[in-house]
């Protein structure tokens, strides 16, 4: 699994029931539609929340200039941006906003929690993939291999799947959990790997999300 130990999605996440009828990306730029997502320089769970927005404009056949005004119409529905992924979902918990860009297992993490509150993975989305690794550096490089042979085996998988991640394994157990296969889901490496992205939208300088976000008066530092 190249390093891979589970997968995620990014999901749109409503309030109970789904009150906007929230069904993919277009309705995140709605007018009156408030979207919570963290800021992207403190964030990397937002650098993939916004990629997938834009990604799925280009799987929609749009141009990489309508995926970059998707962004700025995206980014000028949010109200509040927090330090982290964790913080925007005890905002939108808190009563804020309609929409929250989350990963799919933060959201069955939150329902699994007694949150009011239901999800909807789009027909295009970015799949997010987890790595593991052992450290060339280790003390204990016996334990250490048996603990990623551990979370690649059978047992681990079926944990990771209970609390919301998606198995690597082929044919492991889901636990009962609904993994709905977007039939528009695309990888960071379709829009050319993170070194790229990294450079043509988030560098300090001249990023376009960084320039969208200055114009909203939202702060780039890192």
């Amino acid at each position: 699994n190249k390093g891979i130990i589970t997968n995620s999605v990014v999901a749109l996440v409503t309030r109970e029931g789904n009150p906007e009828g929230v069904k993919g990306w277009d309705d995140l730029t709605k007018q009156g539609v408030e979207d919570i997502t963290p800021n992207p320089f403190s964030s990397g769970g937002a650098r993939w929340n916004l990629m997938a927005g834009y990604g799925a404009q280009l799987e929609d056949g749009k141009s990489e200039a309508d995926g970059e005004q998707y962004l700025a119409d995206l980014l000028a529905n949010v109200p509040v941006q927090d330090e982290s992924a964790r913080a925007s979902l005890q905002t939108f918990s808190g009563g804020k906003g309609d929409v929250l860009i989350s990963y799919e297992n933060e959201a069955i993490f939150a329902q699994q929690n007694g949150e009011d509150l239901d999800y909807v993975v789009p027909d295009s989305t970015i799949l997010i993939e987890n790595p593991a690794a052992i450290t060339s550096t280790t003390k204990h490089p016996k334990e250490a291999k048996a603990f990623l042979d551990f979370v690649r085996g059978e047992e681990a998988q079926k944990i990771f799947a209970e609390n919301g991640y998606r198995p690597v394994l082929e044919g492991a157990d889901t636990a009962g959990q609904d993994f709905p296969e977007p039939p528009g889901l695309f990888t960071i490496d379709d829009l050319g790997g993170w070194d790229e992205v990294l450079a043509t939208f988030f560098d300090e300088e001249n990023g376009v999300v960084t320039e969208i976000e200055r114009n909203l008066g939202v702060s780039t530092e890192k």
